[in-house]
């Protein structure tokens, strides 16, 4: 019997601004749209939902001009389309905001903003000041804390994706498409975000907002379809569902196995999940006394075996430059870090690895995979000495530890031999996770670990950081959802211009907005830390 499929109760007057109909999309025997169905009105903010690889970055690329589709149809404002190029949907008023980024990283903030638009001279000069006065003026006015003379180069991660969702916004737009915009954003930084969107669609635009955040649904959007592998498995009006029915509709017969791990996990059902030791009575295994260096100042800090520790701040706080310094990325100029109580002296990532040390990337690009190996080879690449003998590859090792990895994550793909630049965002989101996942690190350090991950894969990973706190690896948790780092961490640390200034029990927090209140009182007046 087929599974029921919640619809909205009922549609508006105004004619939809895109309808999706019908549209289908095979990649050679992979059928990745199955007649899928979507409308958009103007000023509506649509949530497009799914697991990955259920079909939302397929559509996306559809409606962007990247892909033909081949069945169905496809209208904007009541015209039939089918873009056979990027320029003819931006032509069309279709801007999209993907989740890996399409900036000029040696150009500043400004030239990127304007980028095929710069207001020119008779003789085809830029004219500069006009430039930056326009786009000074386009981030007064929507609030954006970005400098328009910055290198892009220079920005950290989350601040380039705010250039991105800004180069978008500044667009003539009649359809916003924006793919996982908050992945790192803080909460001020996010609603910095709906505020821009609020006022883009105040003026008609329609905007499909593609997330795994399901809070953010109730936050923005007015409506939500959700995906299930390449079908509609649900369409609702946000106002009259809510978390569970969501979720419910985007993992289908894996539901009810889910929310018991997320009910052993929260502690409803303790019986079911063996206690680990209390992470404060065990050693310390990472210590860092008063480290320093270009980007941090005395950072104090002490990771007990078995513990989750967090870190939280702003963007731009040092919270990723703590990581990046235990494993090596940038220098020790003062202070000392132990592991174990040994001196750890990491000049470069590959000391830290051969000391245990394991870190996940905030950008899984650039850092974390290598896109035109497979997934077998981006597994293996961190680990050679453990799978290889003599100098040789142990190559039915690293196979069968590749489909183990993939099948305790649920990476999406044919075989492990599948070009890991093939898989959706955040299916490569759980290769890089699964790089360090056997043999198990005594240091795991995690930067933003679920960006770009459905709701179903973020469980999956939480039950694998507990497996590795319980087995005794301490892990460092950066994360700009504070809703996550109080489900995973034991104690959360606070971060502001590169020093921590406070650690708390998570028993001393009751929900996340009061962790933010607190990184932005420590903000403001910076008080020691305790």
């Amino acid at each position: 019997m087929s599974e029921p499929v919640a619809v909205a109760a009922a549609s508006s007057a105004r004619a939809p601004l895109i309808r999706v109909a019908g549209v289908t999309k095979k990649f050679g025997g992979v059928q990745a749209l199955r007649g899928v169905n979507l409308e958009v009105l103007p000023g509506e903010v649509h949530a497009l939902l799914g697991e990955n690889g259920a079909g939302k970055s397929t559509l996306i690329k559809i409606l962007s001009g990247v892909h033909s589709y081949d069945e169905g149809s496809i209208e904007i404002a009541g015209q039939k389309v089918a873009f056979d190029s990027p320029a003819k949907s931006r032509e069309a008023g279709v801007a999209v905001v993907y989740q890996d980024l399409s900036l000029v990283e040696s150009l500043s903030v400004g030239a990127n903003l304007m980028l095929g638009r710069e207001p020119r001279t008779r003789f085809g000069l830029v004219r500069q000041r006009e430039l930056m006065a326009q786009v000074s003026a386009f981030l007064r006015e929507h609030h954006i804390p970005l400098d328009p003379r910055a290198p892009v180069d220079s920005l950290p991660f989350a601040y380039r994706q705010m250039t991105e969702i800004c180069k978008a916004l500044m667009g003539d737009v009649r359809v916003l498409i924006l793919d996982e915009p908050t992945s790192a954003l803080t909460g001020g930084e996010e609603q910095i975000l709906f505020d821009a969107i609020r006022t883009v669609t105040a003026r008609g635009v329609g905007v499909i907002y593609v997330t795994h955040r399901l809070n953010e649904v109730f936050r923005i959007s007015q409506r939500v379809t959700i995906f299930r592998d390449g079908a509609n498995a649900g369409h609702f009006v946000t106002a009259e569902t809510d978390m569970k029915q969501l979720v419910a509709a985007i993992v289908g017969p894996r539901h009810a196995a889910m929310q018991a791990r997320q009910e052993t996990a929260s502690g409803i059902a303790p019986t079911q999940t063996p206690p680990r030791a209390e992470p404060a009575a065990s050693p310390p295994v990472l210590t860092l006394s008063h480290v320093s260096n270009a980007r941090l100042r005395d950072v104090n800090l002490t990771v007990h075996k078995g513990e989750v520790h967090g870190l939280a701040g702003l963007i731009g706080s040092g919270r990723t430059e703590i990581l990046q310094t235990i494993f090596g990325l940038l220098p020790v100029q003062d202070g000392r870090v132990e592991l174990d109580g040994q001196p750890l002296a990491a000049h470069r990532p590959a000391d830290a690895i051969a000391r245990g040390i394991a870190l996940v990337p905030e950008d899984r690009h650039v850092q974390g995979l290598v896109l035109d190996h497979s997934i077998e080879r981006n597994l293996t690449l961190p680990r050679l000495p453990h799978f290889s003998r003599g100098g040789w590859l142990r190559a039915q090792a690293a196979a069968q530890q590749a489909v183990s990895a993939m099948k305790q994550l649920s990476v999406k793909a044919p075989d492990a031999a599948t070009r890991v630049k093939f898989l959706s965002g955040g299916n490569q989101q759980k290769v890089v996770f699964a790089k360090w996942n056997h043999p198990r690190p005594q240091v795991l350090l995690l930067d933003e670990p679920t960006v770009g991950v459905d709701v179903g894969a973020r469980e999956e990973i939480y039950g694998v950081v507990r497996d590795a706190a319980r087995a005794g690896t301490g892990v460092v948790v950066v994360s700009s959802d504070l809703d996550e780092l109080l489900r995973l961490c034991d104690r959360v640390s606070i971060v502001v211009e590169g020093s921590i200034r406070q650690t708390i029990e998570r028993g001393a927090l009751r929900h996340a907005e009061e962790l933010h209140h607190l990184i932005q009182t420590l903000r403001t007046h910076e008080e020691p830390a305790t």
